[in-house]
């Protein structure tokens, strides 16, 4: 563009043109004031006015900051506007949990006051869902074939076998379901055949095996109070593991397995249960003294963590939460036999020491 095109154009609102004299300098143009009177914007430049339509025409002017707007109300104090912490929350639905929870107990409860027979049936049906449950979530998140049906059998046998017959006959049943395992698989083709028998064995041992204890404790004169004193630690130790780790629960015990727990909620199972257990052994237990029940109640706080842990693994490593969905508000049925089943051979072991198996 040559200079014969240039013409006059309004003097734009905005930061201050270059004033210095050139060969191309804008004329000042003649802006009208309130009177309706001319009046050159030299003249207020020199007198220090802003001229009508913008800033100062000075270029080594520097621009004024504009002025800050005011903080809204909420933001007057900076501290205040980081949202509020979150309170801690249960995991699960509280009043489901409660509801099941107090059912169950009742059955057991009502089971163990008619005849001891009955409860031994209650732990028959709670073994062959746990091993249906188990076996399921292998073949659906690993492929894993346990053979469902002589586990369930064995399994049932097993428990029966270990009340009417003790630890002998508990024995004996448990090497017969792993034969029957074996021999079951051996009729479908050879492909992971050692992987399926091995799950099996493993299912066989981890489920009925294991509460078969909870039938040998109700084999002595006081069984059904053996039985409560074993339920009852158990849950008061998983109840005061949740209180303090989710009121006061800071360290993590074990975060790669299950990152609820913590090393304060460890301490608070631990009290919870020496307490109780000084309690059951003193008021409960045959010839029981209360500083039994406190070397029970720690015992019975590490079994039921690391049997919780333990069963944290299985699902880590099946990539589930929860065993399934029976019981709502608790998950499945092994999701309440976690703590139970490797409890049970340990409350029957001390008590057995302690005020012999009779």
């Amino acid at each position: 563009m040559n200079d014969s095109s240039w013409q006059p154009e309004p003097v734009p609102a905005g930061p201050a043109y270059d004033a210095q004299v050139g060969p191309h300098t804008r004329p000042m143009p003649i802006v009208p004031d309130a009177a309706g009177r001319d009046f050159d914007d030299r003249e207020a430049r020199d007198r220090g006015a802003a001229p009508h339509g913008g800033p100062l025409f000075r270029a080594d002017t520097p621009p004024q900051e504009p002025m800050p707007s005011p903080p809204p109300p909420h933001a007057e104090h900076p501290q205040d506007s980081s949202p509020p912490p979150q309170k801690k929350r249960a995991g699960r639905d509280l009043r489901a949990a409660i509801g099941v929870g107090v059912g169950l107990g009742a059955v057991i409860f009502a089971s163990l006051l008619i005849v001891k027979a009955v409860f031994v049936g209650v732990v028959v049906v709670a073994v062959v869902v746990g091993l249906w449950e188990l076996t399921s979530r292998l073949q659906e998140k690993k492929g894993i074939k346990a053979p469902l049906v002589p586990l369930a059998v064995g399994g049932a046998a097993m428990v029966i076998a270990g009340y009417v017959r003790g630890a002998e006959g508990a024995w004996v049943a448990m090497a017969l379901t792993v034969l029957a395992v074996l021999v079951w698989r051996m009729t479908e083709p050879p492909e992971d055949y050692l992987k399926d028998v091995t799950a099996g064995a493993f299912a066989a041992f981890y489920v009925p095996f294991l509460a078969t204890f909870v039938a040998m404790l109700l084999t002595a004169d006081d069984g059904p109070q053996r039985v409560i004193t074993f339920l009852l630690l158990t849950v008061v130790s998983d109840t005061g593991a949740y209180a303090v780790g989710w009121r006061f629960g800071r360290t993590k015990l074990a975060p790669r397995i299950s990152p609820g727990k913590t090393r304060e909620g460890l301490f608070g199972a631990v009290a919870f249960a020496m307490v109780a257990g000084a309690l059951c052994m003193e008021f409960l237990i045959d010839g029981g003294a209360w500083w039994q029940g406190l070397l029970l109640g720690l015992a019975v706080a590490v079994s039921a963590t690391l049997g919780d842990l333990g069963e944290s693994m299985i699902k880590r490593d099946l990539g589930i939460k929860d065993m399934g969905t029976l019981l709502p508000g608790h998950g499945g049925i092994m999701d309440r036999l976690d703590s139970l089943l490797p409890t049970a051979p340990v409350v029957w072991l001390l008590l057995a020491a302690f005020v012999g198996t009779g």
